[in-house]
């Protein structure tokens, strides 16, 4: 049973990262455009706020790469410090527990972002397209070459 669990693990955290990085994209085009139900219960983050315009551009942005597998590890990297930023800065001060203080988006998805640097892309991300082509064979792979003449 765990060798097929070993198996499918690739295409699960696969499949978690382009559920994570979609729902985290569309938080930050809501918070952006105003669609979705828009930020805060209606309308848009006006452009250029600090800190919540910000945030959202990261989260578009961040999420929509985490999504598609493209430069996975760096953008989990910049969502994850972009939600404990948002989670200290904003949740901290209310209270000590992230159910207390409304932050448990926040500790999650900086928690899963995290997780994601560590972990990498998975199964069926574009960085696969990319590296495939110019990361080189492994030791095993390498066919050896011929040694060269050595004159005495």
């Amino acid at each position: 049973m765990y060798s097929r669990l070993n198996q499918a693990q690739p295409y699960a955290l696969a499949l978690f990262r382009i559920v994570v990085g979609l729902l985290f994209a569309c938080h930050g085009a809501a918070s952006i455009f105003g669609v979705l139900g828009g930020a805060m219960g209606g309308g848009s983050i006006p452009a250029g706020t600090w800190p919540g315009w910000y945030a959202a551009v990261i989260q578009l942005v961040g999420g929509g790469l985490v999504a598609l597998g493209l430069g996975t590890r760096v953008a989990a990297l910049v969502s994850s410090g972009s939600m404990a930023y948002a989670y200290f800065s904003v949740h901290q001060s209310g209270a000590l527990f992230p159910l207390q203080n409304g932050g448990e988006p926040s500790a999650v998805y900086s928690w899963v972002f995290l997780l994601l640097v560590f972990t990498g892309p998975g199964a069926l991300a574009l960085d696969r397209l990319f590296t495939a082509r110019s990361a080189p064979l492994p030791a095993e792979e390498r066919t050896p070459e011929p040694a060269a003449p050595v004159a005495v």
